[in-house]
Parts: C-alpha cells; sequence; structure tokens
C-alpha cells in the first residue's frame, strides 16, 4: 500500500517563503505517513501574474537544473518521493518544468510540452513525455495544460506509468469568471480531466494545484487524489492543503483492467497519425 498525497497551496515570488512552505508540506505529508508527495506547478517561485500579457519584469525566477534548492528539496524529501514544479533555466532558455527527487537525487524531470497562449511568449515548450522509476512505483509528470491532451497521459501509460503527477497552477478562467468557484467553467474542467485521465488510462492520478492569487489570476485549488476508475479517493475541493489516499497502486490497476484493458485493446492503425 501507498499513501499518495497532492497538496494545495500558494507559491509567490519569494524562495524562501516557498521553501519554507514546502518543508512543512512534506512535515505534514510525512506525518499521513505518505510515501509520495505531489506539489503545484511554479511551487518554487510562484506562476505568471497574466497569462494574457505576461510582464517581462516580473516573471518567476528561473532555477538551473542543478540549482542548491532542488537538492534541498530532496534532502527534505528523504525517503519520500517529492513532486515539485518551477521555472528552469537551461542555457537561456525557460522552461514550466518539474523535477522528481527523494534523499537519493533526481529521479525523473518533465519540462512542459503544451504551451497555452500567455506562456507561449515566457516559456520554450518540451517535446517529451517518459515515465521513470521511483521507490512509489513508476511515475510520469504532467502539467497543468499538459492534461488536457489525452495524448500527453496516454505518452506515460505506454511508457509504463502506473501514477500520473499532475502539478499545475490552475486558475479560473480569466475570459468569464463566475460569480462562485464551483461553477467556474475551468474548475469543470480541471476535474474532468483528471477523472477522464485516470479512467481511460486506468492507472492513479495525483493532482496538486496552487490557492490564492497572483496578480489577476485567482487559482482553483481542488487537490485530489484520483484511482484508476476515475473515482476521486480523497480532495481539498478549494482550501489548501493535502488530499490523501492509501492506494495499493499495482492491485487498483490490476483489477481496473481485469475485463476490459484499454492499453491492450487500442487499434492505432485505425488511428489518424500526427501532422506536422
Amino acid at each position: 500500500m501507498t499513501r499518495i498525497a497532492a497538496a494545495a497551496a500558494h507559491f509567490g515570488r519569494d524562495l524562501d517563503f516557498d521553501l519554507a512552505r514546502i518543508a512543512k508540506l512534506i512535515d505534514d505529508a510525512r506525518k499521513e505517513g505518505a510515501g509520495l508527495l505531489v506539489l503545484p506547478d511554479a511551487a518554487l517561485g510562484g506562476y505568471l501574474a497574466d497569462l494574457r500579457h505576461p510582464d517581462p519584469d516580473a516573471l518567476p525566477p528561473a532555477l538551473k537544473p542543478d540549482d542548491p534548492l532542488i537538492a534541498e528539496v530532496g534532502r527534505l524529501a528523504a525517503e519520500m518521493v517529492v513532486c515539485v514544479g518551477y521555472c528552469e533555466d537551461d542555457g537561456g532558455a525557460r522552461y514550466n518544468a518539474a523535477v522528481c527527487v527523494s534523499g537519493d537525487g533526481v529521479l525523473g524531470r518533465h519540462r512542459k510540452v503544451h504551451l497555452p497562449a500567455g506562456e507561449t511568449v515566457v516559456y520554450t515548450p518540451g517535446d517529451r513525455f517518459d515515465a521513470f522509476d521511483t521507490p512509489a512505483g513508476r511515475v510520469g509528470m504532467l502539467i497543468d495544460y499538459d492534461k488536457t491532451f489525452p495524448e500527453s497521459a496516454r505518452s506515460l501509460a505506454l511508457d509504463g506509468a502506473e501514477i500520473l503527477a499532475c502539478l499545475s497552477a490552475w486558475p479560473t478562467s480569466v475570459t468569464n469568471r463566475a460569480p462562485r468557484m464551483a461553477q467556474d467553467r475551468q474548475a469543470k474542467l480541471f476535474d474532468l480531466y483528471d477523472q477522464a485521465r485516470a479512467a481511460e488510462n486506468q492507472v492513479v492520478l495525483a493532482s496538486s494545484n496552487q490557492t490564492g492569487a497572483m496578480g489577476g489570476m485567482r487559482f482553483l485549488g481542488q487537490a485530489k487524489v484520483v484511482g484508476p476508475g476515475g473515482d476521486i479517493l480523497a480532495r481539498t475541493w478549494a482550501k489548501a492543503g493535502l488530499a490523501v489516499a492509501e492506494v495499493d497502486v499495482g492491485a487498483e490497476i490490476e483489477r481496473a483492467r481485469r475485463v476490459l484493458r484499454h492499453l491492450d485493446e487500442r487499434r492505432p492503425a485505425s488511428y489518424r497519425e500526427a501532422r506536422a
């Protein structure tokens, strides 16, 4: 059995504050007995303050892939597996990135492939989806908008991922904000994508998200753990906190695939190939 925790929390530009909050969340998850903790996108340095017109003078701090802050998150993680998002600086290009660490070092990395309109002027897109082995199981990471595209999660499932770690800084609708968060279009889509990506691939999914506000952005929270049948096992709703669920990952996946095995029953020859 593995206890999986997904965090809903606010992070901003103050890296010392962010690291202290990460340390607190790791400590809270450890007290819950979690073996895997998924922190939000941009937990180190915060997300963009405006998706339509990002201010080039107010961007998140960019960290090198080997920045000491990432090593410090690994030290704090110790025996746990922790996924955390940050802005990555690699050769002058900026990426919306995530890294998975433990006390043994870096276990896996991901650069966000699918960039919404505002991010395209700030970040360079990644170009691949790779699963990797961890003490908590084989994991694949997605960063917010990535999960809108079924191919993203499917690529990771085909690479053997048992757990999808979805790190988000997912806001309410920026064009048609609802009077109540429960009525917001993006709030509904956030939950829909989480459940669909788990169910269609018959895997466990841990979805984190930011809370609070950054500039004109208001974030949803709604962290959750979803089973391979698409059922929500634990959630935070809009509040900050941890969604924690105990899951026998291998057994639950096998149960979901006992009769219908989606990955095996695909008919790739019938699908339209992607065109450049």
